[in-house]
């Protein structure tokens, strides 16, 4: 198991001829929804809008020049949040 920015992944798959890791959280079949980050990487959510997967382009590259891997992911803030924070 991996803890990555306080999610646990507990499935991890790299492809060494793609040069692709994979990590998610249970069944990567549960994911519903996708989106790409600025630096190229995917991020697998599930029905209830919860991270549950992130793919790393170039994970073995990135480890052999001693690069970090900067992954954003993106968030909402809902209004009636913000609304009760600003009133």
């Amino acid at each position: 198991m991996s803890t990555i920015a306080t999610i646990d992944f507990d499935t991890a798959h790299y492809d060494r001829d793609a040069d692709v890791l994979y990590l998610s959280v249970g069944d990567p079949a549960r994911a519903v929804d996708f989106d790409e980050t600025p630096e190229g990487h995917a991020l697998r959510y599930d029905a209830d809008g919860d991270l549950i997967g992130i793919t790393i382009v170039g994970a073995r590259k990135r480890v052999d020049e001693h690069r970090d891997v900067h992954v954003q992911v993106p968030i909402t803030l809902p209004a009636d949040t913000l609304g009760q924070v600003i009133n």
